[in-house]
């Protein structure tokens, strides 16, 4: 595991966007595309719409770009809580990025059968090989859940690997998650955080003891992958170590 700890947002959003870039290029070159599955929330949004700024939008070939999500809200794409739609207007729009490579949960269906549909989706896309994103990005909530793997919620001890359908009972909601499982089989997982309201969360993820109920984002631990922290030092303030 890395932590990126810069004094301001604006650093933290350009340090991890330039790493976006690079693990990007690297898998381009690599295997001939990039797999990212993409956060929802506020905090990405700002990172969305640097990425398909003058300053980035040129650096990367994003044809060979194939973007899915972490989690969707059970609600219509046009909603304005949709994740999709939050990522369609900051980033997919202005980069004038192919239908054919984004890939929305379909939130028409129930969230079981979405759920599955978006697992079946995921292992076409693989093929024969298993499901290894390049890059699995996060966020952190307050309550410590990331995705939408929230506290005391059955999907924290789901084994499978794919998506699954959750109902929030704190937000008495329907929520469609990748599995940690399967957000585990990364090659890269970048969790984005900034803000002190989320120091006392990153404090428990990183440096309390396991407790997955209360503290679910500390499931996540990848396989073989890399891991890295991006944070403002306001988000890192409550660490006892702020280097790794």
């Amino acid at each position: 595991m890395k932590l990126h700890i810069s004094p301001a947002t604006t650093e933290v959003l350009r340090e991890l966007a330039d790493y976006f870039v690079a693990t990007a290029k690297q898998a381009i070159a690599t295997h001939g595309r990039f797999t990212v599955a993409l956060s929802g929330g506020s905090s990405p949004k700002k990172l969305y719409e640097l990425l398909a700024s003058d300053a980035f939008k040129g650096q990367l070939d994003w044809t060979k770009v194939y973007f899915f999500f972490g989690d969707e809200r059970n609600v219509p794409h046009t909603d304005s809580q949709s994740n999709y739609l939050m990522a369609k207007t900051a980033m997919f729009e202005p980069l004038h990025i192919d239908a054919a490579q984004t890939f929305p949960v379909d939130t028409s269906l129930s969230p079981a059968e979405a759920a599955q549909a978006y697992t079946t989706a995921i292992n076409q896309l693989f093929g024969s090989e298993p499901a290894r994103f390049d890059l699995v990005l996060l966020g952190l909530g307050d309550n410590s859940h990331t995705a939408s793997l929230f506290p005391h919620t059955p999907v924290l001890h789901d084994e499978s690997v794919g998506a699954k359908e959750v109902y929030v009972e704190e937000i008495k909601a329907d929520r469609i998650t990748l599995t940690a499982p399967l957000i585990n089989q990364a090659k890269a997982i970048a969790f984005l955080v900034f803000g002190e309201d989320k120091a006392a969360a990153v404090k428990h993820i990183l440096e309390d003891p396991r407790d997955i109920e209360s503290f679910p984002a500390q499931l996540i631990a990848p396989v073989t992958g890399e891991l890295h922290w991006f944070l403002d030092t306001a988000a890192a303030s409550k660490l006892e170590q702020q280097t790794t």
